[in-house]
């Protein structure tokens, strides 16, 4: 049975008192304010259209920005000013995962950048169990168009030809890098249209690295509904290759994209056809990664504490203790600290993913955050009933000591 249809499990994540032990109560109310906003899909979308124009227009709109929809989801502009976030997450035992959230170029030159950038992470995560793992978004490192050709396997020319080729020495020049520092890599997943090529270097780059432990992951979205057949191939070609698999488990960020462009182009939607099929799915890519945990390294990113309860019984259920080393949790920064917070209370192994970068280049992470959450059913009101139960209890535990006397 799915654990979305479960009604009996037991409650891990109650505890606000632990879940918001980080924020004091100045930014507990930004976090409400900010939450109340962005319960207004209309707003939403507005805030989103006019922050592009007054982009394209150079209108003076960082600071704004910087102030409020930034400051809840980014870690800083740069390595140094996360670092901060690094060592506050730290005290209390949960892990970052830094993300150079810089996508959509185009150029070499901020090609080159993104490598460098990611492999100066790698540098201070070198033996720092406060940076257990870092990420690659391969748009970073390469042209859109490019990965989309390769993907649809269209023949490329000389200049593309060479293009592919800088992509793989910067893919591996990255890889090397964590492989020699021990610092487990995962690349993120994106659209389906590019998807196919992404695996296709991922697996390669897995091959490559992970003889000894799995140092390359890949994220499987599961609101499609081939990612379990994907997975179950992986598994069987990793047993008979004899190489580690790194697998991180999203629901996913694209659907409104994936569905328009499916209908705009008469091909079969990748999409699940309901969210209960995601769920189901989900569940079930946990089950599996776990039943093979000996070959496969899971980071489980996901907001939803109904999959969360499920990896939780499961790993009881098949002997797995709570800090074994290939199983990770792991969710957004600003978002779902009640299960952040609490897991790590529990002893388990859970990390914040920690965006960082210029504010302008951050734009397009921050604009699916705030769309995300307007669309995920229940997850705004999730949010904001667990920030007014800590400012009631905030409240109550101030007022204690004064009527004790």
């Amino acid at each position: 049975m799915s654990s979305q249809k479960n009604n009996s499990q037991p409650t891990y994540f109650a505890n606000t008192e632990i879940a918001f032990k980080n924020k004091d109560n100045g930014e507990l109310k930004h976090s409400l304010w900010l939450f109340k906003l962005m319960q207004n899909p209309f707003l939403v979308k507005v805030f989103s259209k006019l922050t592009l124009i007054a982009i394209k227009l150079h209108l003076p709109i960082s600071a704004a920005v910087k102030a409020t929809i930034y400051k809840q989801f980014c870690s800083g502009e740069t390595l140094d000013e996360s670092q901060k976030v690094v060592k506050h997450l730290g005290k209390s035992g949960v892990g970052s995962i830094l993300d150079y959230s810089v996508e959509g170029k185009e150029s070499i030159e901020d090609f080159e950048n993104t490598k460098a950038e990611v492999i100066k992470i790698i540098h201070i995560a070198k033996g720092n169990p406060a940076i257990p793992y870092t990420s690659l978004k391969l748009t970073g490192i390469a042209r859109h168009v490019l990965l989309e050709k390769i993907n649809s396997h269209h023949e490329l020319d000389e200049a593309e030809k060479k293009e592919k080729k800088d992509l793989l020495a910067r893919m591996d020049e990255i890889c090397k890098e964590a492989f020699t520092c021990n610092v487990p890599i995962y690349f993120d997943a994106e659209e389906s249209w590019i998807q196919d090529a992404i695996d296709s270097l991922a697996e390669l780059m897995m091959r490559r690295y992970n003889r000894e432990s799995a140092i390359i992951l890949t994220t499987l979205q599961m609101y499609r509904w081939d990612r379990i057949d994907y997975l179950k191939k992986l598994i069987w070609e990793a047993r008979e290759e004899k190489f580690f698999i790194g697998i991180k488990l999203v629901r996913g960020a694209y659907m409104e994209r994936e569905n328009k462009r499916a209908f705009e182009c008469a091909y079969r939607s990748p999409i699940q056809k309901d969210k209960i099929s995601t769920d189901i799915d989900f569940d079930k890519a946990v089950d599996i990664c776990l039943e093979n945990i000996d070959i496969i390294k899971l980071c489980a990113g996901t907001h939803n504490e109904a999959s969360t309860t499920h990896l939780l019984e499961k790993m009881k259920a098949l002997g797995i203790r709570n800090n074994h080393p290939n199983v990770y949790f792991s969710q957004l920064y600003g978002m779902s600290d009640n299960i952040t917070f609490n897991l790590a209370d529990m002893g388990y192994n859970v990390t914040k993913y920690l965006p960082y970068g210029p504010v302008k280049s951050t734009l397009p992470y921050l604009m699916r955050r705030a769309e995300e959450n307007t669309a995920i059913a229940g997850q705004l009101s999730r949010e904001l009933k667990m920030i007014l139960e800590e400012k009631e209890r905030r409240k109550f535990s101030k007022m204690l000591p004064a009527a004790s006397k």
